[in-house]
């Protein structure tokens, strides 16, 4: 590519701003198509601003030199060139789809009204917009119901509860966040929860949303218990928003298919970021999506050797309590396979928790409650992905509180 290419990217979320800024360093501008009415901003840090911790201006991106807000009804392959919904057409070079994700709405009974919105009181919290209108209409005592225990939902959770709602969390899975914890972690941050007022009910299927002159009232579970409710939180996963490349003909299967130069099908569109999914996996977190735009950045500055091989990414979630922050960090695999070796260290007083997976000499996965000192030196003994060291490098490793 050279600095004349006319490259477009639809998406203003972390990896679209991180793309269009890491061109416009390499003498590269590009025009960056964003539906969203708010600066762009950290969609990680949304949380915080549910509870109250920071301003949404806080969150925001360092704008990039060009941005046009619209939305994005199509794209005409052939003639290289997108339409918008307020008319505009803009013909590019390289294009990339940096569009993220969709809330997962589940299908439950009484969720939408006729015309296909939520009703009044359920929120999903995905957006901006979701915070600020769940920011709004909480306050202290609210009755409030958030489906969904993963990573999100226990967010979502806590943030609530900080402002003074009175929370119920309900989880399908038979504990929280069982996608990046084992049981031990994940029962810690059952205690951290239930100490700031969150009831939590595992192993437990959401039915239906009840709702009276179009308010939620109540949310029924499979068992036939009720809970009253005068808020709903869906925090049920995230789903790869693919649409544009689909209508494209692009293709697609869970997330639109790229290779190491993050190509699509047609090899003048890219994707990077939540609805792209490379060699098998679509991520869905930040630290990924960032590495794609900084490597597809390169190549289409005209580095033809850039690549994007893949990320090892680590999870890290902080939870603020009214006393201290609760924070803890998860890679790999954190369950071992017959034949592993596991170390373990647990200080029940303390809530501390730090456990490793080692197969065959290399550290495949771990978990970190509490204190993180150690993840850093942790976290680059993994993603090395080299055998480790014959002079007890592990309680080196999960003691020493350097190198984080």
């Amino acid at each position: 590519m050279t600095s004349n290419t006319r490259v477009v990217v639809i998406g203003a979320g972390l990896a679209g701003v991180r793309l269009a800024r890491r061109l416009g360093e390499l003498g590269t501008p590009a025009l960056l198509v964003g539906e969203e009415e708010h600066a762009p901003y950290n969609r990680v840090l949304l949380a915080e601003v549910l509870a109250g911790r920071y301003a949404p201006e806080v969150i925001a991106l360092p704008p990039p030199a060009g941005l046009l807000r619209t939305r994005v009804t199509g794209i005409d392959r052939a003639a290289r060139a997108v339409t918008c919904a307020d008319g505009t057409r803009i013909a590019y070079d390289a294009l990339v789809l940096a569009t993220g994700s969709n809330p997962v709405l589940p299908p439950l009974r009484g969720l939408f009204t006729p015309g296909h919105q939520l009703p009044e009181g359920v929120h999903a919290f995905r957006t901006m917009d979701d915070c600020l209108g769940l920011a709004e209409a909480v306050r202290p005592g609210v009755r409030t119901v958030v489906i969904g225990g993963g990573l999100l939902g226990v967010s979502a959770a806590r943030a609530l509860a900080v402002r003074g709602a009175q929370v119920v969390l309900a989880q399908q899975a038979e504990r929280l966040m069982e996608r990046q914890l084992d049981p031990d972690a994940s029962r810690l941050v059952l205690r951290h929860l239930t100490e700031l007022g969150v009831e939590v009910h595992t192993e437990c299927r959401v039915r239906d949303v009840r709702c009276v002159a179009g308010a939620v009232r109540s949310v029924e579970l499979a068992d036939g218990y009720a809970l009253d409710a005068d808020l709903v939180v869906l925090a049920c996963g995230v789903r790869p928003r693919t649409g544009l490349a689909e209508q494209a003909g692009l293709a697609v299967r869970k997330g639109v298919l790229v290779d190491d130069e993050l190509r699509t099908s047609d090899p003048r569109v890219h994707a990077i970021g939540d609805c792209a999914q490379h060699d098998g996996t679509v991520y869905g977190l930040a630290a990924p999506a960032l590495e794609q735009a900084d490597a597809l950045a390169e190549l289409l500055a005209g580095d033809a050797r850039a690549r994007y091989t893949g990320t090892r990414s680590l999870t890290r979630l902080t939870l603020t309590g009214p006393d201290s922050p609760f924070d803890l960090a998860a890679f790999g695999e954190t369950e071992p396979l017959p034949g592993d070796d596991v170390v373990r260290i647990a200080d029940a007083t303390r809530g501390t928790y730090r456990k490793v997976v080692v197969r065959d000499d290399r550290l495949v996965g771990g978990v970190l409650v509490g204190e993180l000192g150690t993840v850093g030196a942790l976290a680059r003994a993994w993603e090395g992905a080299e055998p480790l060291p014959d002079d007890g490098p592990l309680l080196h490793l999960l003691t020493n509180d350097g190198g984080s």
